[in-house]
């Protein structure tokens, strides 16, 4: 079973996503955006580790849960554990929304040994806020987002159509 390594777990989030929501925060980030509201979760080292078993374990004993939002860090530094968290929570019927500081179309264009995990990540995420905080564009009044230039993703949708549907 694949383990991630976590800087924090909020089990009852309700900013994180709609609805009441276990929110993880990956543990290590590359974007190390300024004004960053989770800057100890930039760097790789520290935190916790779990297994997804014990993650989908906790969702599965709260029957409130409307879904898991992956926060960090970055997910996508550790794509195929979190694709695999991804998918057991689709498969127990919660949505699961990803943030990145990656932008779609980067995330689309990475290839190699990361980008079987990139895809598994992407095909079980609902919703995807992509895009890095930008201190200069903070907005209070976006719903889920931080700055003006994050989208909301509709992720099945843009799979479908091969372009970036926005919610």
């Amino acid at each position: 079973m694949s383990k991630l390594r976590l800087a924090g777990i909020v089990k009852e989030s309700i900013v994180d996503g709609p609805g009441l929501r276990l929110a993880m925060f990956a543990q290590g980030c590359p974007h190390k955006c300024r004004g960053c509201h989770n800057p100890e979760t930039h760097p790789f080292e520290g935190g916790s580790e779990y297994t997804v078993s014990q993650i989908l374990d906790m969702a599965v004993a709260n029957p409130l849960l409307d879904g898991l939002t992956l926060s960090g860090g970055e997910p996508f530094a550790q794509a195929e554990a979190f694709g695999e968290l991804a998918r057991g929570a689709q498969a127990r019927g919660l949505s699961v929304w990803t943030y990145t500081g990656y932008v779609w179309e980067e995330l689309a264009g990475i290839t190699g040994e990361k980008q079987e995990g990139i895809d598994l990540l992407l095909r079980n995420t609902d919703v995807l806020v992509d895009g890095r905080y930008e201190e200069s564009k903070r907005d209070y009044t976006l719903r889920f987002r931080g700055s003006s230039n994050q989208r909301m993703i509709d992720v099945t949708k843009s799979l479908e159509g091969g372009k970036v549907v926005e919610l």
